[in-house]
């Protein structure tokens, strides 16, 4: 059986607000966010749009990095996101191949560098 891969993720809000999440299956957990299933914060901010995303295998160190992100003043959450997707562009379409509710899917679009980051981090350590 393969190894199970965790993903801390950051959504986004339109207006930037930020949600830091960890899961076990992070294509089910974007639809959730963007059908607002989730309630609370994430309902009531619209936390729709993937901004950053790394992957693990190991269960306990997402659980860690996600509450060490959770811990961060904004600025440092935000730097983190910039230094990987400066433009703060929806991941989840690139990487796991689902539309924005907001905007069509472009599939003939070029790959920026930006996403090649992101692709490797979602791939788990060996």
């Amino acid at each position: 059986m393969p190894p199970r891969t965790f993903h801390v993720y950051i959504m986004a809000s339109a207006s930037r607000r930020l949600y830091v999440g960890v899961t076990g299956h992070l294509t089910r957990r974007i639809d959730q966010h963007r059908r607002l299933e989730i309630k609370g914060f994430t309902r009531k901010y619209q936390m729709v749009r993937l901004v950053y995303v790394e992957a693990t295998s190991d269960v306990q160190s997402a659980i860690r990095r996600e509450k060490q992100i959770k811990g961060w003043v904004r600025s440092k959450k935000i730097s983190l996101i910039e230094a990987l997707n400066p433009e703060w562009r929806d991941l989840a379409e690139d990487l796991l191949g689902v539309c924005p509710t907001d905007r069509s899917c472009h599939p003939e679009r070029s790959e920026e560098p930006a996403l090649s980051i992101a692709k490797e981090s979602l791939r788990c350590p060996e």
